[in-house]
């Protein structure tokens, strides 16, 4: 029921933000400015943190309110997934992050995985897209889309980063603790049988 009401205050704050961006009346604006305020405070109360800690993440949005997007490399060498341990939590996942602006999905994530782990990589073909609100990640403020690219590695060798501690292969059946706000054991199996079929078409939702 969390992540139901999460996404019903998320489409409020969305509303707010249109609404303060289109809006020429000042006694609607002013209404949309306290219909953002009490997103701000539901979200806050819902998700355990201050309502200035969400007002800040909210503070640099401006236009018409859209998801955010992630991309993601999917490297399958010897049957085992190229993966980074993350600084944020010290779990395992995929190489890639926030989509940069100026650069395109191919651009970006062949820049992720670079930055990641030391590897250089090329991108071979789109995989799939996943709604990050319809999977058992834990609450976000943002609404995401999460691309997933599958590449293969071209040079370099292991190195980590300040966004990474730890880099490895890993089988299915061998799996290390998963960052689970980025990537779940679900989603992997489901990346794995997409990259045994070379000519299946993208999935998405």
């Amino acid at each position: 029921m969390r992540h139901i009401y999460l996404e019903r205050i998320k489409r409020l704050q969305a509303i707010a933000q249109a609404g303060l961006t289109y809006t020429p009346n000042p006694f609607d604006r002013e209404r949309f400015e306290e219909l953002a305020t009490l997103s701000h405070q539901l979200m806050a109360d819902l998700v355990g943190l201050s309502q200035a800690r969400i007002e800040d993440f909210y503070l640099e949005e401006k236009g018409y309110p859209t998801p955010k997007v992630d991309v993601r490399g999917v490297v399958l060498q010897d049957d085992r997934f190229l993966m980074v341990r993350e600084v944020f939590d010290g779990c395992w996942s995929l190489p890639g992050g926030w989509a940069d602006v100026g650069l395109s999905p191919a651009e970006n994530v062949v820049k992720e995985i670079l930055e990641e782990t030391g590897f250089e990589a090329e991108p071979v073909r789109f995989l799939g897209v996943l709604d990050h609100s319809l999977h058992p990640h834990p609450l976000t403020p943002c609404h995401i889309y999460r691309l997933f690219i599958e590449c293969r590695l071209t040079g370099g060798s292991a190195r980590t980063s300040v966004e990474s501690t730890a880099v490895d292969f890993f089988s299915l059946d061998q799996l290390p603790p998963l960052s689970v706000n980025r990537i779940t054991e679900p989603q992997l199996q489901r990346l794995y049988q997409q990259l045994q079929q070379v000519h299946a078409p993208a999935f998405f939702e």
